[in-house]
């Protein structure tokens, strides 16, 4: 099992480090191309020049990736070229919004997928083909339209809900509750129709193997024989389509995000990426990536622990 452990930690480092360096030569290869955005399209070439010199651009695109991993390391993601507010410092009060939509929304997408796909394959008929037709339409609807109507309906008609702004849990724990149900319903349609679409699938596939018949047999209870033995096999297949879904919900919180206007990462890495505040574009990148790998590792740990098989992977 460590080794196992090692083995994917070793394999997310490199995805990492692949994929900032690949984001790294885009947004740094034009070092005079970002200084003039820094300072204007009426900057004269002597103070692009300068300036590309003063924020380290006219080094090799090696010594810049280099430079900025060391102060990845050390906590030091550099400071943003408009604001002069360091990165880190900028990112500490973003990444809890958007880990609060994401974690919410995966906590919420395993137990409902699991409970609605565990349904749908046990009792079949019509129960199973509601469930199928829920799963399509949900998968179909964009986030931001399922976004838009829940605010025409909860946040506008009823109000409910508000229909906009963030309220952090020490501020107000109700008011916390308020500001973050709608965007995670939101985010949670399209994530447990697909979710719940392939939980439903692998219990299928796993109530056609023959051990199932053979505990059957044996007058196990059909209630233990679903969740002790049935579910457990099934659970590997399905928290790895969910772990990859995390891509999924990170785009979609950036959208959601835009619509409920949420001080969170979508919203700094839009608006970062449209003034070519390089820095900061690259903070959020980074983050992304850790996010998306920490989920990937840790759905392979659980279907691991919860699949004897998957270990000696």
């Amino acid at each position: 099992m460590l080794v196992s452990v090692l083995k994917k930690l070793v394999r997310s480092l490199a995805v990492l480090l692949v994929v900032s360096f690949s984001t790294f030569v885009l947004m740094y290869g034009n070092g005079p191309g970002i200084a003039r955005a820094v300072l204007g399209t009426n900057a004269t070439p002597a103070d692009v020049k300068a300036e590309t010199a003063r924020l380290g651009l006219d080094d090799s695109l090696l010594v810049q990736y280099g430079r900025w991993i060391k102060g990845v390391v050390t906590g030091n993601l550099g400071d943003s070229f408009f604001t002069g507010q360091s990165v880190s410092s900028a990112l500490s009060s973003r990444v809890p919004v958007t880990l609060t939509l994401i974690v919410l929304s995966i906590l919420l997408t395993v137990v409902v997928s699991v409970l609605v796909g565990v349904t749908a394959a046990v009792r079949g008929g019509w129960v199973d083909r509601v469930v199928q037709f829920l799963a399509v339409l949900g998968a179909a609807v964009p986030p931001f339209i399922i976004a838009i109507g829940l605010v025409f309906a909860l946040a506008v008609s009823v109000r409910v809900f508000p229909a906009t702004g963030y309220v952090s849990p020490d501020q107000s724990l109700k008011g916390w509750v308020e500001s973050v149900t709608l965007p995670v319903v939101a985010l949670l349609v399209g994530s447990i129709a697909n979710a719940a679409s392939q939980f439903r699938g692998a219990v299928l596939d796993t109530l056609s193997q023959d051990f199932v018949r053979t505990l059957r047999a044996r007058g196990i209870p059909e209630s233990r024989v679903i969740f002790r033995h049935v579910l457990r096999s099934a659970a590997g297949p399905g928290l790895t389509a969910l772990s990859l879904q995390t891509v999924g919900l990170i785009g979609g919180a950036v959208i959601i995000e835009q619509v409920f206007a949420l001080p969170g990462l979508g919203d700094l890495s839009n608006t970062s990426a449209q003034k070519g505040d390089v820095p900061v574009v690259m903070g959020c990148v980074l983050v992304t990536i850790v996010i998306v790998l920490v989920v990937n590792v840790l759905g392979d740990l659980a279907a691991a622990a919860l699949n004897p098989k998957a270990r000696k992977r």
